[in-house]
């Protein structure tokens, strides 16, 4: 292995190429050379190449960190660059870095955050990774597989408390729900509103989802004629429940009234659905919800038998 990594420092491009794609080949397909790989001293390499002008060696180093990311986390975090390598490779996601390659980029910071708490402090203070990847989202042209992975970043990125309030004075609120009003694939809103979910979670998140009436597009959400898929809803409810809890009592009052307006409660059938119908952690949270609203209406009696249940003694 210490052969083929020596041939990324060679002054011939074909050669450094060559060694790129076999590199990105080997770790794909055989999860014991990762380690490996990463003890040959791979990753500065690796990392160095995500400033190249070839799209092609771009790819292939980018693929190659997400490969390692799997289970050599520890030797990627500790090697100096890395991090302003992804950034780099990022933020240049609309001119010199391929969509492949800033897809695997935004890869490789979702599967170095979802497995390893102690890394979310870290890159979440990185306000250039999120900025980029808060850009990617918002860009119009960048590609679907781009708005994913970035959506998927963010989402563990925002599983650390102390980052949501960075993510929502970078914007992201506003370019989250652009996604969740104007898209119309399932899987971009699914995930959109997972990270919204998250984002929620801060005392920040009141003023930033008042500006885009962020309550009652997630109610709305929660209305049986969108046809919004389960999934969608349980992160509409728990976004909501979030706002109410960490927003203050404006908040409360917001969300109070968002889910109650309208003649048909549409918003009050969509939380009662998840409450009967969603996963065990959703279903407590639309109770949850249902509970913060009723009381905040003086009760009503409708919703006892759902209040009063244990969400946990129904299957799922």
């Amino acid at each position: 292995m210490s052969t083929i990594v020596s041939k990324l420092s060679s002054v011939s491009e074909q050669t450094r190429a060559a060694a790129l794609a076999e590199l990105r080949l080997i770790s794909k397909q055989d999860p014991d050379s990762r380690l490996i790989i990463a003890d040959a001293g791979a990753i500065p390499y690796l990392a160095e190449t995500l400033y190249s002008s070839s799209h092609s060696a771009q790819e292939n180093a980018a693929a190659t960190l997400l490969n390692l990311s799997i289970t050599s986390r520890e030797p990627l975090m500790s090697s100096r660059g890395l991090l302003d390598a992804l950034s780099h490779a990022l933020r240049h996601h609309d001119t010199t870095t391929s969509p492949a390659a800033v897809q695997s980029s935004a890869a490789t910071i979702y599967s170095l955050l979802i497995a390893e708490e102690s890394y979310r402090p870290i890159i979440g203070s990185k306000r250039d990774i999120i900025f980029s990847l808060i850009h990617i989202i918002r860009y119009a042209d960048s590609h679907p597989r781009s708005i994913k992975d970035s959506l998927k970043a963010l989402f563990a990125i925002a599983l650390y408390p102390m980052n949501r309030s960075t993510m929502i004075s970078l914007g992201a609120i506003p370019a989250l729900f652009s996604l969740i009003v104007k898209d119309s694939r399932s899987g971009i809103v699914e995930d959109a509103t997972a990270v919204m979910a998250q984002v929620a979670g801060c005392e920040e998140s009141e003023e930033g989802m008042r500006r885009v009436s962020g309550a009652n597009v997630l109610a709305d959400l929660l209305d049986p004629c969108t046809g919004s898929s389960l999934r969608i809803k349980e992160n509409a409810v728990g976004a909501l429940l979030n706002l109410a809890r960490c927003g203050g009592d404006a908040a409360r009052s917001e969300v109070a009234a968002a889910v109650t307006s309208g003649a048909d409660e549409g918003a009050m059938e969509g939380i009662m659905y998840v409450a009967e119908n969603g996963s065990v952690k959703g279903r407590k949270k639309a109770v949850d919800l249902l509970k913060l609203v009723v009381s905040g209406n003086g009760g009503d009696s409708r919703f006892d038998y759902l209040i009063n249940e244990n969400p946990n003694s129904r299957s799922s």
